[in-house]
């Protein structure tokens, strides 16, 4: 019999848990609905139209921008240039720009020198300059070198523009448009397109790079659209389940650091370690840029050669009180947000800073007389006035390009008469001394000036210690930026290793990836403990700190990594390799990957990348050196005398490669060659100790006993040890000068009394 009460309660129950159920289901299927969308799947690019629906403000801003106009297909509207069969005369040729079957045609000289019509593809840029991109074999686009001054409406031959005036670049030269120097797929073609995938085969040194879309669009900087997209179609209430609303890069919320650095993979001097990757936390992951330094950079970091803009700008007082790149510039269209002075008085007190009282020069309408800077810029009455022509000043680029110095300095004309750097007071009163600019600076501002780091830097080779102590401060002194900060370390390792051995461990462990990668990349490494200290680093958060670890125990053949950082080394080494791979389309990249066999023991594989190096730069001298000590050690020493010559014809004054230069000359018998070589040696570096027991060698072989013997006390002068007096004892006995030998024997005797081989030797005077 049933029990009506209790088949009643347990009926509301199930019907409760029924009721629960329900919404829960209903909830479960609507996240099942999205879940494609969640942020653990992967994005994909979707294209600038995908975005132009929600984001229409932005996506016209960014219509007719330089990233909008970075690259395209060449046709009659996008490109600039006269082709109407103008002749240009540049590098000693005359070349032709013609249009034929409505396309666009250069004659110009090609791979082998000789002149031939070439298909222009592609537009590159539109304003101040416009370059044209041929198709060559293997997937390559190269840059045509005759560009389009965009300003003044007019044909101009880039290698006349920035090269030396005598300097003539023919197709043997790296640099000739038909060369790697000028190869889009390597050197330009991550910063103008989006996704670019460079997609290098180094095999067959060939290409095969795609792109999502052929400018710099919205996922170029914001990252694949797709989850993004899927947020926005989300529920709101489901849209927490995606990171940063489905995008894998933060451009906004976020701090200056991460900002500038979102734009520093493009806008930075730098070394690619792979292709952009969305997802990574800190720019050493996938570029490792160059630091604000000679040569590249003048000694005090003001801009030399090409450096776009970030190094610059991250040493700046500007970076150091959290500006970014959009407090300044609009970020989709490109345009700066206020004009003249205004931009800086968003910030800088007007009554102050723009005011006769600061800057000291004539309004416009006030008379007085246009100047010409260093750069040919005319500057008017009135311009002066301006902030960025004392604090921002500029020079030409390309030729056409005028680029401001980011780095907002203070103009320092004292720097200028102590190490040749710029300053705007000159730069713009070109017909002016260094000294009649000091002279107002001290009337206007006073005689004191703050301590600059490149008073440290520019004096750091001379080894003083008053030297050393800025240096240290420099770096222990969280006011300077850490780009500066690395800079005074890898000084520190160069010029005063012994005494900052410490400090340098101390660098390793920094929070700053620039100042952890400079110490380990300049750490003095003398010992087995000083490899197995920097071991950890193979665990560091960064990929380009990583790598050198690697590089570093490569190049000093360190095999034994302990089990513990066993997988760490093995990811690290991968990691390494391809950074290598990536970059074996350069000469110098090639030349790395031979360092790279070289320390592993691979030497035929070492002496392929050496001389593929110098197949597609035959300047790259440095390669010849390395290729000399691979063929010694293959046995091939013809080669290696030649490639040794091929060096020094170039380095003259390398102490070391000369000294390797003459035992090779010595080993291959040409003792007289080795004796004139390893003598200059010594002529070059009286303090060369080694070099002396050589050439007393090759004079006692000879028979010039009186010179042996005076070299291998100059190497007992320079070198106080046990085993080069020993040197000196073995040559008094075997040529028999007996007394010279006991008398020496007697001094030896008295430092090294319980030494076994002194005995052995004395024995062999018993008779």
């Amino acid at each position: 019999m049933i029990d009506l009460q209790k088949y009643k309660r347990i009926i509301r129950v199930l019907f409760v848990v029924v009721i629960l159920i329900f919404p829960f289901y209903l909830l479960v299927n609507v996240r099942s609905d999205y879940s494609e969308f969640s942020g653990e799947t992967e994005s994909s690019f979707v294209g600038k139209e995908a975005c132009k629906e929600c984001h229409e403000a932005a996506y016209k801003e960014w219509e007719g921008s330089h990233h909008d106009l970075a690259m395209d297909v060449a046709n009659d509207s996008t490109v600039l240039g006269d082709f109407s069969g103008v002749e240009v005369l540049g590098q000693g040729k005359v070349h032709h720009l013609f249009k034929k079957d409505g396309r666009f045609f250069a004659n110009t000289d090609g791979e082998n020198g000789k002149m031939a019509d070439f298909e222009i593809k592609y537009v590159f840029g539109y304003t101040p300059l416009q370059q044209y991109l041929v198709e060559f074999d293997k997937g390559r686009l190269q840059v045509l070198a005759l560009t389009w001054s965009v300003t003044d409406s007019s044909w101009y031959h880039m290698a006349d523009s920035i090269y030396q005036e005598d300097e003539y670049i023919d197709h043997h030269n790296w640099l000739h448009w038909t060369n790697q120097a000028q190869n889009w797929n390597s050197m330009c073609a991550d910063c103008h397109s989006t996704n670019v995938q460079k997609g290098y085969d180094p095999v067959n040194e060939s290409y095969h790079t795609t792109w999502s879309e052929i400018d710099v669009s919205c996922e170029a900087c914001h990252g694949p659209g797709s989850q993004h997209i899927a947020w926005a179609k989300t529920p709101e209430y489901l849209q927490d389940s995606f990171t940063n609303s489905g995008l894998q890069v933060r451009t906004s919320g976020t701090d200056n650091k991460t900002f500038v650095e979102n734009c520093a993979r493009c806008h930075s001097r730098r070394t690619s370690i792979c292709d952009f990757k969305y997802k990574s936390a800190d720019v050493y992951n996938h570029i490792i840029p160059s630091l604000p330094e000679e040569p590249n950079w003048h000694v005090d970091g003001q801009i030399k050669e090409e450096d776009y803009v970030y190094a610059s700008f991250i040493q700046s007082k500007m970076y150091m009180n959290k500006v970014q790149c959009n407090d300044c510039h609009n970020v989709h269209s490109g345009k700066l947000r206020k004009e003249g002075n205004q931009l800086c008085l968003q910030c800088h007190q007007g009554d102050i800073y723009d005011s006769p009282s600061h800057h000291f020069h004539k309004s416009a309408g006030e008379k007085g007389q246009s100047v010409v800077s260093q750069s040919g810029v005319e500057f008017k009455v009135g311009e002066g006035t301006k902030c960025v022509n004392c604090h921002m000043h500029g020079q030409y680029y390309m030729g056409v390009d005028y680029r401001h110095d980011h780095s907002f300095r203070i103009p320092r004309p004292d720097l200028s008469i102590q190490f040749g750097v710029p300053n705007a007071c000159n730069q713009c009163h070109a017909d002016k001394s260094m000294q009649w600019a000091q002279s107002y600076i001290e009337i206007w501002y006073g005689q004191s000036r703050n301590f600059h780091f490149s008073e440290a830097f520019a004096k750091a080779e001379k080894g003083s210690e008053e030297t050393f102590i800025q240096l240290k401060n420099i770096f222990g002194n969280y006011l300077y930026p850490a780009s500066i900060r690395a800079i005074a370390v890898r000084l520190l390792a160069i010029h005063y290793a012994d005494k900052s051995k410490e400090l340098l461990k101390k660098a390793l462990g920094k929070n700053e990836s620039s100042i952890r990668l400079s110490a380990l990349s300049n750490y003095p490494i003398t010992s087995q403990s000083d490899l197995e200290s920097i071991l950890p680093l193979l665990l560091d958060e960064v990929v380009a700190v990583r790598v050198e670890v690697v590089r570093l125990l490569v190049v000093f053949g360190y095999k034994d990594v302990p089990i513990n950082y066993a997988s760490a080394y093995t990811k690290a080494f991968n990691e390494y390799e391809g950074l290598l791979r990536y970059n074996s389309d350069f000469p110098a990249g090639k030349y790395n990957y031979g360092n790279f066999y070289y320390g592993l023991g691979k030497l035929d594989s070492a002496k392929i990348e050496f001389e593929k190096t110098l197949e597609l730069d035959n300047r790259f001298v440095q390669a010849y050196l390395n290729l000399a000590y691979v063929y010694n050690h293959l046995g091939d020493n013809g080669k290696a005398e030649a490639a040794f010559e091929n060096y020094l014809k170039e380095y003259d004054s390398d102490v070391q490669a000369l000294y390797a230069y003459g035992l090779l000359l010595s080993e291959m018998q040409k003792y007289d060659q080795s004796l004139n070589v390893l003598l200059k040696v010594v002529q070059l570096d009286s303090k060369f100790p080694r070099a002396n027991h050589n050439i007393a060698m090759i004079y006692d072989f000879q028979g010039d006993k009186e010179k042996a013997e005076k070299h291998l006390k100059l190497e007992v002068l320079l070198q106080d040890s046990f085993q080069v007096k020993a040197e000196l004892l073995r040559f008094y006995l075997s040529n028999n000068q007996d007394s010279k030998a006991n008398a020496l024997i007697v001094e030896l005797r008295k430092e090294y009394p319980d030494n076994n081989e002194l005995m052995q030797l004395e024995r062999s005077l018993l008779p």
